[in-house]
């Protein structure tokens, strides 16, 4: 079936806002329940990042490739796979998208909408982790693509399952996530200021994804489906 460019960027604003407000809303929830013990609060916040991710990528994949991601779409830009002009309104949307669902993981748990976060995330190892949470995410959607489509929601979700755990940043792995979260002064926050370092790591993430990508030989062929919805313009690749 083929979707009009509305239709994907309905897919790419409404996933987004949904991974969002299950990352925020999950934290807050986790939080709440956890009695202090941040283990426990993070196991949650993860568990509920995972499912919803397999949930939305097994959705909405065919209609717009289910970036969700301004990190992912820049990667499909670079391969030609997606115009710029398209790769610009994805981002917009995805942003957009993140920003609601922040808010609405603070209306469901009835908590000021309009928040600006505390939660210090900085250094070097915090940026190291978000580069690599990148890759990780980055290679496996590439790598995924082409060995294995159907396999991309289950491989997309555990690649950050894990993130969160072996990453001392807990994988936020996404620009528009970490926009979104830096909106929500709770457990899954970051405050603005450390923002761009993170959207930064994760940018040069991607792009080592990209470069290791072509030395292992998955650069796009003709064949090649390069996205779970196909090509997503007609003419390009």
């Amino acid at each position: 079936m083929s979707y009009s460019p509305v239709q994907r960027l309905a897919a790419e604003a409404v996933g987004t806002a949904l991974l969002v407000a299950t990352v925020v809303g999950s934290g807050i929830m986790a939080q709440s329940l956890a009695s202090g013990n941040v283990a426990v609060a993070l196991l949650g916040n993860t568990i509920a990042t995972g499912a919803i991710l397999f949930v939305l990528i097994t959705a909405l994949g065919p209609v717009s490739g289910a970036h969700f991601n301004p990190a992912v779409t820049a990667v499909f830009a670079l391969r030609r796979e997606i115009r710029w002009g398209t790769a610009f309104v994805f981002v917009v949307a995805q942003v957009a998208g993140g920003i609601g669902g922040t808010l609405l993981a603070h209306a469901m748990f009835d908590q000021t909408l309009i928040q600006f976060s505390t939660h210090v995330r900085t250094g070097s190892g915090q940026w190291l982790s978000e580069a690599v949470a990148t890759f990780v995410l980055v290679l496996t959607i590439l790598g995924t693509l082409r060995a294995r489509p159907e396999a991309v929601p289950v491989s997309v979700a555990m690649a950050i399952v894990a993130g969160y755990w072996f990453t001392a940043s807990t994988s936020f792995a996404n620009p528009a996530v970490t926009i979104a979260r830096a909106l929500s002064d709770t457990f899954a926050g970051i405050a603005p200021g450390d923002a761009p370092a993170f959207i930064a790591s994760q940018l040069v993430g991607a792009c080592a994804a990209l470069g290791a990508s072509k030395l292992i030989g998955w650069s796009p062929t003709a064949a090649e489906q390069p996205s779970l919805s196909g090509r997503l313009e007609v003419g390009q690749g």
